[in-house]
């Protein structure tokens, strides 16, 4: 079992469709197994979305509505396993590769063995000598900002149409490029070293990112950019097939409970995914909370539709601060630091797929809003969602708060 994730590129592959990018490995590995067009994080953020991948749970559910590193201080929740701990109680020897972002505490949450780095001699490494089932998490670091300079843009470089045009999106873009290059090529050393140990056709083997690319108008937004995740599985003796395209729409809380069932695994009652191995979903359900500041939002997403509800004011769109140290955001800082005018947002995705025109409150859609209004309010019911409770407290508050004087 072995799960590869990398930062910030949403589907930024060639085997995407995006012509520019070299990434042959990846695309090979698509090509032998089953690439899911239509995968979507539960949030926008590294800590939510990746909490979710390890848990089969909505961030709101595991414990880490934002980013858990130190100033931040999201936790998972003590009660809620990580899948190294899953899959270490029932046999397999698990090892963590790189950054995980999930806990201050990595050596809390499963795994035997702890590699600080992503590096493929590491993994090439185990698997020459490992005899038992491995459960392997690596996690490229390579792809996240900042980026190293770009060099020459590649011949028909693709620029998001989300993303105004000029020097600043070719620079930055051709960026990712390179960096996309790089981690590709560390995938290839991975599955390459599987082949070498003879473990290729039995390994089930998934490739993810945590969120959208990091750019203005797409990390920290419910907005597809933000959302869209590449999501590839190959597994040669599972039946799954090679070189299929599956349209299904499907959630990164999905990916936990089809390890565990290609496994024989029994999914615990508590996982809210489905695995991937059985029908798609009519809808998806994303979040924000916290992420550079409080920022709560919710979005359920159709296959034509997304609703958006906003719980406060804030600016049109958040940047992060990574984001806004690039060329793009400096150019025009005002085009994203407006106020946002909306509390509820609905989008047509066939006829406005950069989400541009916000449909709420036009007669002529009431049917769809009032739907999606009831389907968003009933998930937020259903699974608890603190934000029904009134306004939801950081860890920086709880601290605080710890300082108070009893005055009573």
């Amino acid at each position: 079992m072995v799960v590869m994730t990398t930062h910030d590129i949403g589907r930024h592959l060639r085997c995407y469709g995006v012509v520019s990018v070299v990434s042959p490995n990846l695309d090979a590995l698509a090509g032998a197994g089953v690439r899911f067009d239509m995968a979507f994080a539960t949030a926008p953020q590294c800590s939510p979305s990746r909490a979710s991948l390890a848990t089969g749970l909505y961030p709101h559910n595991n414990g880490v509505m934002g980013l858990t590193h130190h100033g931040f201080d999201w936790d998972l929740d003590a009660s809620v396993p990580h899948s190294a701990a899953i899959f270490g109680a029932a046999g397999f020897e698990t090892h963590l590769f790189g950054g995980q972002h999930v806990t201050q505490h990595p050596e809390r949450i499963g795994f035997a063995h702890l590699h600080r780095e992503a590096a493929a001699a590491g993994v090439e490494e185990l698997l020459e000598k490992a005899e038992r089932r491995l459960y392997i998490e690596i996690n490229f670091e390579e792809t996240h900002r900042p980026y190293p300079p770009a060099g020459e843009p590649p011949a028909g470089l693709v620029i998001p149409g989300y993303l105004p045009d000029g020097p600043e999106a070719i620079e930055e873009m051709t960026a990712v490029e390179q960096t996309i290059a790089t981690m590709d090529s560390a995938v290839g050393r991975v599955l390459a070293a599987l082949d070498n140990a003879g473990r290729a056709a039995n390994a089930l083997v998934v490739f993810t990112t945590d969120h959208g690319l990091a750019m203005p108008r797409a990390k920290c937004t419910l907005y597809d950019p933000g959302l869209e995740v590449a999501l590839i599985v190959r597994w040669a003796d599972g039946g799954i097939g090679s070189g299929v395209t599956s349209s299904e729409l499907v959630s990164n809380i999905d990916v936990l409970p089809t390890l565990l069932e290609a496994c024989g695994i029994p999914i615990p009652a508590h996982v809210q995914g489905r695995s991937l191995l059985g029908p798609g979903r009519d809808a998806i359900f994303a979040e924000k909370t916290f992420h550079s500041y409080y920022d709560p939002m919710r979005c359920i997403r159709t296959r034509r539709h997304k609703y958006i509800r906003n719980f406060e004011t804030s600016f049109a769109v958040e940047v992060p601060g990574d984001v806004q140290q690039g060329a793009i955001f400096r150019a025009n800082p005002a085009r994203y630091s407006a106020d946002r005018p909306s509390v509820v947002e609905l989008y047509n995705l066939e006829t406005d797929p950069l989400e541009e025109h916000n449909l709420a409150g036009n007669q002529a859609t009431r049917t769809v809003e009032d739907e999606l209004d009831a389907a968003l309010w009933d998930w937020m019911q259903e699974t608890d969602d603190p934000l029904l409770l009134g306004p939801v407290l950081s860890p920086r508050y709880r601290q605080a708060m710890r300082g108070r004087p009893n005055r009573s």
